[in-house]
């Protein structure tokens, strides 16, 4: 156990402790729990939009097994990732204004809020909140352990109480801070994402000899390590370029940073988050991949690509900064954890229970509910993280592109399309997770490009041909819709 790392890891979590305290005096003050609970009140400014969107989207992937790829096929996969430098930046143009209106008209709390008074279904509002707990809570329990293998890496702790400790962690800010106490735990941590992913490239660099000497080194290991098409020359053009609806496009589906473009304060605060956000993501993509890429020729022969950035940390810092810069992955771990806990828990308390359940429950019980229902689900991920079962991983690989075939059309085209409704969005969403397994599952990147491409497309194709085939049958409903979401 080394305490110079650990000291500053602990100091890290020791300030997030704080923050949500610090929040929990909003809760007590807010004459509407739900939405402080859920949303901040709707009171988040440009720069913490920004940091919070990003470091929800950033997370053990972009850290961890980003990196770790990198490592294993060269500056390729770095032009790949640099896909998701807009991503910010195109979600809050697409959603932005017109989102946000809607949802405050209608005062949604959730994404399925939004859906359940755009297109007046019951049975979109349970396949959307029955997609969001599924595909959501198999992908928070897979970051859970990698949140766990990081502490256990860095203090030598058992698996277990490492788990421990980082459920903990998460959990107590979470359940007394809510939405506030994630936004800004969100905004400390982009910092440290950003200041660590700074000091860990130029730390690679230096110890590589310089950026000239670290491509003449891979170079001359492969010459494919420094070609846009990788060490295999698996990355063509096709599959990158495609590879952007994933972390693009599709992130517009995925409903905890949706959820981000309904809880700003004024739009200036959003076209400051336009900036802020676009030049975050595109240092930390940047420089966390380059630095996978370049600590091929410092330390050679790795052959578990997520002990990459741990390795070089530790290899290239002294002891105390290779604590901070690994504060960063734990950041990112932790941050998407909590956006992932607060959505699976308003998608049960705010989307099924008080819609189908009891609308009429008061304040107190929607409040004890909200509360008990987070430590719930974070003790049962806590229980399914000691030892996770096949199936979880195997979830977790295809959660967010399911979400995203799921979710795009249903929110993009019931903003901007006034026809769309509601036998349109089932068919959508029906259409994208469906065609997303079996493609992932029988014929993963077909035609060589990324798999969530076709189920995509496939989804439009629903949506659109249903909703003019069954235009008649809610012509009423739609009627109404539209004088309620789009009357000025």
């Amino acid at each position: 156990m080394n305490g110079e790392v650990i000291i500053p890891l602990f100091l890290f979590l020791i300030v997030i402790f704080f923050i949500g305290f610090y929040a929990s005096k909003f809760l007590k003050t807010t004459a509407d729990f739900l939405q402080e609970y859920f949303l901040g009140s709707r009171q988040l400014g440009g720069f913490i939009l920004a940091m919070t969107m990003v470091a929800t989207y950033g997370s053990a992937s972009s850290f961890v097994g980003g990196p770790g790829v990198a490592y294993t096929v060269g500056l390729g996969w770095v032009l790949l990732s640099m896909t998701q430098l807009a991503t910010g930046y195109f979600v809050l143009s697409v959603l932005g204004k017109k989102f946000a209106i809607m949802a405050r008209k209608i005062r949604a709390v959730t994404l399925v809020d939004f859906l359940k008074e755009r297109y007046q279904s019951k049975w979109v509002v349970i396949l959307s909140s029955a997609s969001i707990i599924i595909f959501l809570f198999s992908a928070m329990a897979a970051q859970w352990v990698g949140g766990a293998r990081l502490i256990q890496s860095l203090t030598g702790l058992s698996y277990t109480a490492a788990l421990f400790i980082f459920a903990v962690s998460v959990l107590i800010y979470v359940i007394i801070g809510g939405f506030r106490a994630v936004a800004i735990t969100d905004t400390v941590q982009g910092v440290v994402m950003f200041l660590g992913t700074m000091i860990i490239l130029i730390g690679t660099i230096i110890a590589g000899g310089g950026v000239g000497n670290i491509i003449s080194d891979l170079a001359a290991e492969n010459p494919d390590f420094i070609s846009p098409y990788g060490a295999d020359r698996s990355l063509t053009p096709l599959y990158v370029s495609s590879f952007w609806i994933l972390v693009g496009v599709g992130v517009v589906g995925l409903p905890q940073v949706a959820v981000r473009a309904m809880s700003y304060k004024s739009s200036r605060g959003m076209h400051r988050a336009l900036i802020i956000g676009t030049a975050v993501v595109g240092v930390i993509m940047l420089g966390m991949h380059l630095t996978g890429v370049f600590a091929r020729p410092i330390l050679p022969g790795i052959e578990v690509g997520d002990t990459v950035m741990p390795r070089i940390a530790m290899e290239v810092l002294p002891a105390w900064l290779a604590g901070i810069v690994l504060a960063a992955p734990m950041a990112a771990i932790m941050s998407t954890v909590d956006s992932l806990l607060l959505l699976v828990s308003s998608a049960i308390v705010k989307d099924v229970y008080l819609n189908y359940v009891k609308p009429e429950a008061n304040d107190r019980t929607v409040k004890q509910l909200s509360i008990g229902v987070t430590a719930v689900i974070g003790l049962l991920v806590f229980v399914m993280a000691i030892q996770p079962p096949e199936l979880l991983i195997w979830l977790n690989l295809f959660a967010f592109g399911g979400l995203e075939a799921a979710f795009i059309w249903p929110v993009i085209m019931g903003l901007y399309w006034k026809k769309g409704n509601a036998s349109g969005a089932i068919a959508s969403i029906v259409t994208g997770v469906i065609s997303y397994i079996l493609f992932h599952s029988f014929m993963p990147e077909a035609f060589g490009m990324h798999t969530v491409v076709l189920p995509v497309v496939l989804s439009l194709c629903a949506y659109i041909l249903v909703s003019l085939v069954t235009v008649k049958r809610h012509a009423e409903i739609q009627a109404r819709v539209f004088q309620k979401l789009w009357s000025a």
